[in-house]
């Protein structure tokens, strides 16, 4: 039987990576499902509560094929690279071991905090928040996503990302401390948040619950390193 041209990779690009496991209905399209088989004797309030997340759902999937619709080649490889090192924590391991070597007292009590930051919130998102979630990782070649941009997809469930998560904690702990480095940490950490959507191993929601929660943690974290040498708070809103 002879090969049809779509099996064949092209000639320019490498063989995609693999997809990942078995594709299934997002959570939230699965929680309104099952919502809904009860419909008839549901009350107001379960209605409510299925438009809902459906609503969220085509917003979540609509925003993830803006982002994959993206013409920007220069940026490929790039956010290729950023997703692809921010595996394990390693850049924020590697900013808190500077900061422990050469930053001093305060340095080392700030690399201290965000890494337990780090750990924190990488025990909370990666065990009770993803097993509870059991969200399936997007279907990137069915929603567009360009196969120069794809990293291997990971085996874990999708939501909330534990990369956003992670970079999220140390930014907010290590920038409460050390408020010079407030701005270029949270700028990383952005970077490293949209990178996981860009090549498509995580919904928009997957991203920013994932930060939100890491950002809790951090502030967690940086209060806790704070009292400890009897020194005030960050102020509301910083």
């Amino acid at each position: 039987m002879p090969l049809t041209p779509e099996l064949w990779p092209p000639a320019d690009n490498p063989a995609p990576l693999e997809a990942g496991p078995p594709q299934a209905e997002p959570v939230e399209q699965r929680l309104a499902n099952q919502l809904s088989t009860d419909r008839a004797d549901a009350s107001a309030a379960r209605i409510r509560a299925l438009a809902v997340r459906r609503r969220l759902g085509r917003y979540d999937h609509a925003a993830y094929r803006l982002v994959a619709r993206l013409s920007t080649p220069l940026l490929d490889e790039p956010l290729r690279r950023v997703s692809g090192y921010a595996n394990f924590s390693r850049p924020w391991v590697i900013t808190a071991g500077f900061l422990a070597v050469f930053g001093g007292p305060h340095g080392r009590r700030a690399a201290l905090a965000g890494l337990a930051a780090v750990g924190a919130t990488s025990l909370v998102v990666n065990q009770p928040m993803k097993l509870i979630g059991e969200r399936h990782r997007p279907d990137r070649n069915g929603l567009g996503v360009p196969q120069q941009r794809w990293v291997t997809m990971p085996p874990s469930t999708s939501f909330p990302s534990g990369h956003s998560a992670s970079a999220a904690a140390f930014a907010v702990a290590i920038g409460d401390l050390l408020p010079a480095l407030k701005l270029p940490l949270r700028g990383a950490a952005s970077i490293v948040a949209f990178s996981r959507v860009y090549t498509g191993v995580h919904y928009p929601s997957d991203v920013l619950v994932g930060a939100t929660v890491g950002a809790l943690l951090g502030r967690v974290a940086s209060t806790v390193a704070r009292r400890a040498r009897g020194a005030p708070g960050p102020a509301a809103g910083a």
